[in-house]
């Protein structure tokens, strides 16, 4: 009987399969409790706000100034935080993207760049 050289390729690519699907289930369980450290009112100190801003480049270009999101430079540092904490309904900004401490940290950021 001769050995079908395919079939080395075909258990990796099962294997895989089933390591991605383990890791999304394992990942959804934990989403509760990262959600629940989130809320739990952490307030670390946040030292590189340009840092945490890379996240906005995607959408808002790399100097902010706008790409398919708006121009953020100029904007009051409340809204900023406010957005960043409710998010905006039909966009990818999403409620609670960052936390209490990322997101008043961006904003300050964001608020001091001059258009």
């Amino acid at each position: 009987m001769k050995n079908n050289p395919v079939v080395p390729y075909i258990l990796i690519l099962a294997f895989g399969i089933g390591l991605i699907f383990f890791m999304s289930v394992q990942g959804a369980d934990n989403k509760k409790e990262i959600a629940a450290e989130h809320e739990g009112g952490e307030t670390t100190e946040v030292d590189d706000k340009s840092a945490l801003v890379q996240a906005c480049i995607g959408c808002h270009g790399g100097d902010l100034s706008g790409a398919v999101g708006p121009d953020l430079r100029g904007l009051d540092a409340a809204h900023i935080q406010d957005v960043l904490k409710n998010g905006i309904e039909g966009t990818p900004m999403q409620p609670n993207m960052k936390n209490e401490a990322e997101a008043k940290a961006i904003a300050e950021y964001i608020s001091t760049l001059e258009k």
